[in-house]
């Protein structure tokens, strides 16, 4: 019986709830999710070489090549906790840094496994994003789907105050999803050629995406009838 190995890229648009699942997935599996956003701000933080470069051109106001991310995400990939696989969130946006991801595995003799994606209508996205209140202390965010416990942030302990941000008006996130959509399209074709692409309704309760989720990268879900809590165990070759 060999171990899995998996690569995984999730795709969703803004207020999918992809960052959820790729938490969720990334602690049943084992293996690390990396988010793009992250792995940025850990660079420019950490102040490595290619988080200098990135600076450098956020400094002057332009696009951080994709030479530099791919860059970043290379540096990553290599690290001891991806031994097992990864689950990406965020990258790759476009075709150009698909190709380049595929060049980066092709080196560590690694490919794709699956690409999850999660749909929800433009209307829903928009709701969910339109409703979202976060807090100004430690981030969290919190709308309709994953509300405060209680008055006030209260995560893990935090009492921030919750307020809306100028971004999540209604127009901006029009934006964002029309931009989501112009560079996820042709993601999802690129993919799907491949075979890799699985549709998941993030329209359902985060348990049953989650139990989608599951079963897309080819795992056996096995529910325990009287606590009706999901666990997963790996479907291993034959041989």
């Amino acid at each position: 019986m060999r171990n899995r190995w998996y690569g995984i890229v999730l795709l969703g648009g803004p207020g999918s709830g992809k960052g959820t699942q790729a938490v969720l997935l990334a602690s049943t599996l084992n293996i690390p999710h990396i988010s793009t956003g992250d792995l940025f701000r850990g660079n420019l933080k950490q102040g490595t070489p290619l988080g200098l470069l990135a600076k450098s051109y956020m400094d002057r106001g332009e696009l951080v090549p994709d030479e530099v991310t791919v860059g970043m995400v290379r540096v990553r990939l290599s690290e001891p906790d991806c031994d097992k696989g990864f689950i990406l969130d965020g990258f790759p946006r476009t075709i150009a840094q698909a190709e380049a991801l595929d060049k980066v595995l092709l080196e560590f003799g690694k490919a794709l496994t699956g690409v999850p994606y999660l749909h929800v209508s433009d209307a829903l996205l928009l709701e969910r994003l339109s409703s979202r209140w976060t807090c100004r202390v430690c981030g969290a965010v919190f709308n309709k789907v994953t509300p405060p416990p209680r008055e006030g942030c209260k995560k893990e302990n935090c009492d921030g105050e919750l307020y809306r941000r100028p971004d999540d008006e209604p127009e901006t996130q029009k934006n964002r999803i029309r931009v989501y959509e112009k560079q996820t399209a042709p993601l999802i074709i690129f993919y799907a050629k491949r075979g890799l692409v699985v549709e998941i309704s993030g329209e359902q309760d985060v348990q049953h995406v989650q139990l989608d989720m599951l079963r897309a990268v080819n795992l056996e879900i096995v529910v325990d009838e009287p606590s009706q809590k999901a666990r997963a165990s790996l479907v291993e070759d034959d041989c």
